[in-house]
């Protein structure tokens, strides 16, 4: 199990690697998920703002009606 983990003497650069990879993943998983709340909050006030007749008119004349 050692051999494995020390990948022939290359182990601390190979598992340095894929640790870093999985922070740099989390941490774009992160920051992704805040902007799209970021986003959903700031489509909902602006939604709120227009109001739902006029939404409608602008998913009609846009073709997004099912």
């Amino acid at each position: 199990m050692a051999e494995f983990f020390s990948m022939g003497g290359y182990g601390t650069y190979v598992w340095t690697s894929y640790g870093l990879t999985a922070v740099v993943l989390v941490v774009l998983l992160v920051v992704s998920l805040k902007s799209l709340k970021s986003t959903e909050t700031t489509f909902d006030r602006l939604r709120a703002a227009v109001g739902p007749k006029e939404m409608k008119r602008m998913e009609t004349a846009n073709g997004d009606e099912a």
